[in-house]
């Protein structure tokens, strides 16, 4: 099978369907011509080594892949962001239709939905069928996030995504709650696969933790919550903050937050304001750094704030967490507490709630060592039986196979 595979995002920048999924289907007998943009999130800068220009080719792993000219952003400004936008969509649309090879499928990864309008104009032009793998909704991630706030603009983007939809010949969601909302929208079931993402499991996987490195960031001998990520509106860290006043009496429990984020800046000073010295904050590291750092966790932290929207998600450290096999204290409703609380992987809290989160922190650290062993084992069990990178594959691949009539 040939396959275009369409995305905004690709390595060396951080994505959930990159070159590890590439070079999987490669690796079971398929071509894949990956059509990108030029490496800038998500900082908005172009990544060492590249330099802008209207496209560039190079080839990774068996991987061919053509770099596309965009505009370098991830402002908060919308006019810039909506820029970055359009300018990869235009610049995809008119490399795909330019390309000289034959393609079977195009699989195309949103967001942003622009992705969508290019796989759509490449596939009518070559007469392909695309399979179109939905990440965020649009425009409810859009109006969550505030980036942009006119009701006649959003509704425009609903519009344009149920144009998207309507010609895609298959749709994939990451969750459960996605299909529901999607079927309620016009949908047709038939039309939707559930498949949920893996982790990046070339870096992250269990590991002796380091008392060396334990000792260097002040973590040796205490009880360690664990929050890796973003850390911008969305994750709502204010909570983890009152929950850290509110434990600051318990010398014995510390809380790392590791990454970067629009929030980071302000949140370190909020801390350093209230003296919370139980509050630690590291830079962001390499992905390959990530796991020694999570191996030091006695639980791993997921949070984000008390919206409906994220109650039909699964933020994507869910899957990291629980391939390190460690203990998850769950502070999001909905899809992403049903996967914990069946696999019995942590405890799950209210989020946005200090107390909900003190509390759950508290079990967790008066849970025996034996049973938060337990608990980790339950979740790498579960992460390799339903989201790990072999089983998310082959249900895709069987999508994309389906729909080329192979």
């Amino acid at each position: 099978m040939r396959i275009l595979f369409l995305t905004q995002w690709f390595d060396p920048e951080p994505a959930n369907k990159g070159l590890l999924f590439a070079k999987e289907l490669v690796n079971r007998g398929h071509s894949v011509h990956v059509l990108t943009g030029f490496p800038n999130y998500p900082e908005g800068k172009l990544y060492p080594g590249y330099r802008l220009r209207c496209f560039q080719r190079e080839k990774k792993d068996g991987v061919q892949i053509t770099r596309v000219f965009l505009h370098p952003s991830h402002d908060r400004n919308p006019i810039l962001r909506v820029l970055n936008y359009l300018s990869f969509m235009v610049s995809a649309a008119i490399a795909g239709c330019c390309m000289k090879e034959r393609f079977d499928v195009i699989y195309a990864y949103h967001p942003p939905a622009t992705v969508g309008i290019a796989a759509a104009l490449i596939g009518a032009f070559k007469r392909i069928p695309f399979v179109y793998d939905i990440q965020d909704l649009w425009p409810d991630t859009i109006a969550q996030s505030g980036m942009l706030t006119d009701n006649r603009v959003l509704s425009l983007i609903g519009r344009c995504c149920g144009w998207i939809y309507r010609r895609a010949a298959h749709l994939l969601v990451l969750s459960p709650g996605f299909k529901k909302t999607l079927i309620e929208r016009g949908v047709p079931e038939t039309k939707l696969t559930v498949v949920k993402n893996w982790c990046d499991e070339s870096n992250i996987a269990p590991r002796q933790s380091s008392y060396e490195l334990a000792a260097s960031l002040g973590m040796k001998g205490r009880f360690n919550v664990v929050f890796a990520g973003n850390m911008g509106k969305a994750q709502g860290l204010d909570t983890l903050l009152e929950a850290a006043n509110l434990l600051r009496d318990k010398q014995d429990i510390h809380f790392v937050c590791v990454g970067g984020g629009t929030e980071r800046t302000r949140l370190m000073e909020l801390a350093r304001s209230r003296g919370l010295a139980n509050v630690r904050f590291l830079d962001r590291r390499p992905m390959h750094e990530i796991a020694d750092i999570l191996s030091l966790a006695d639980g791993l932290l997921v949070h984000l704030e008390d919206h409906p929207l994220f109650r039909i998600t699964i933020p994507s450290k869910t899957q990291a967490y629980m391939r390190m096999g460690k203990p998850i204290l769950m502070g999001v409703m909905g899809d992403a507490a049903e996967i914990v609380a069946t696999s019995r992987a942590g405890i799950c809290f209210h989020p946005s709630d200090p107390v909900a989160m003190t509390d759950a922190v508290l079990r967790l650290f008066q849970t025996s060592p034996e049973e938060r062993r337990a608990m980790g084992a339950r979740a790498r069990r579960a992460y390799d039986q339903e989201m790990s990178l072999e089983v998310g594959v082959a249900h895709i691949e069987k999508v994309l196979v389906h729909e080329t009539n192979i």
